[in-house]
């Protein structure tokens, strides 16, 4: 699906759902801003927007097709042969978190910068893009007045909404802690560590991520206005506290993941000193009938008139005074 956009420089809307015939005389016009969103596209309309219309680079035309790992940003400049105009490609990733499944969800976003057009691909709708649609159909605070405006609030809106998923992982995490200090069980370290592989994903997320838009923050390129640098850079400190956070959370599953083998180890604990206690209370008995049973003939005591009552005694005495004894010490 193919969704167009042209912009006066003051930020409103001069025309809406274009004709592909007509994008190239908008891209003509250096007092229009021209904005295509693809939004799961097939390939005839790929190859119309990217390569037909816009002639992009070949390479960022791959990379924005194929599914990337991680994020990027590449700084496309044409050389005499090539008929595209300057232009940023980047690769960004939103990221959506599940406490049903216990997993992070990434949604790739592509962009393509030029100095008066944003081209936008994605696969999946993504909350972000009609966001931003939304407040720049409005009209109200002029953002679609340039593409680095644009793509600034996009990448603020994608920083914003990992603020969700990080509560929701927040929630999750200390369920987890409670559980494990009321009621532990095998499925409960299975939890640990699924939602620890899930923060380390996070991280690996957010490290490449926050590396790309430091690049912005520090105003290496020409295509992003000075005066916008700042706001780049606000970007940029989001995703470091989110990854402070990440972090903070990997630290507590590892504190909780302590406490959980610790209590594992007490519990075996209790249970190799409930068998010493059964053992010990038990050997006067285990004693006197092992003896009694090895049915010698000459055993003296076994003619006594009174020798099954004392034996009988000796054995409630003595375990009682070893049972008694443990009680006194607290082993019970």
């Amino acid at each position: 699906m193919i969704r167009s956009f042209a912009f006066t420089n003051q930020g409103k809307l001069h025309s809406q759902n274009i004709q592909t015939f007509l994008m190239p005389t908008l891209l003509a016009d250096t007092n229009l801003f021209l904005w295509v969103d693809l939004e799961h596209p097939t390939p005839e309309e790929t190859k119309l927007i990217l390569e037909d219309i816009f002639h992009f680079h070949p390479l960022s035309v791959e990379d924005c097709v194929m599914v990337s790992p991680s994020p990027k940003v590449e700084e496309y400049s044409p050389k005499n042969e090539d008929r595209f105009l300057p232009y940023l490609f980047m690769v960004i990733h939103a990221v959506d978190y599940s406490r049903k499944d216990g997993v992070f969800a990434t949604k790739e976003l592509n962009f393509f910068l030029g100095k008066n057009f944003l081209v936008t691909y994605h696969d999946v709708p993504l909350r972000s893009i009609q966001v931003v649609e939304e407040r720049c159909l409005k009209g109200t605070v002029h953002i679609a007045r340039a593409p680095d405006r644009v793509a600034h609030t996009l990448l603020d809106s994608i920083v914003d909404n990992y603020k969700p998923a990080l509560e929701e992982l927040a929630e999750e995490i200390a369920d987890l802690e409670t559980e494990v200090l009321q009621s532990p069980s095998k499925s409960t370290l299975n939890k640990i560590i699924q939602i620890k592989k899930e923060v380390v994903h996070l991280r690996q997320i957010i490290g490449p991520q926050r590396e790309v838009i430091g690049r912005f923050a520090r105003g290496e390129f020409k295509l992003i206005r000075a005066h916008l640098v700042p706001y780049y850079r606000n970007v940029y400190d989001g995703l470091f506290h989110i990854g402070e956070l990440a972090h903070n959370y990997t630290d507590s599953l590892t504190g909780i993941l302590q406490v959980y083998l610790n209590m594992s180890s007490n519990q075996t604990g209790e249970v190799v000193k409930l068998l010493t206690l059964i053992t010990v209370i038990t050997t006067p008995v285990m004693i006197f009938g092992t003896w009694y049973g090895m049915n010698f003939t000459n055993m003296p005591e076994l003619e006594w008139t009174h020798a099954y009552s004392l034996i009988a005694l000796i054995t409630a005495v003595s375990t009682g005074a070893t049972y008694f004894y443990f009680k006194k010490k607290n082993w019970f």
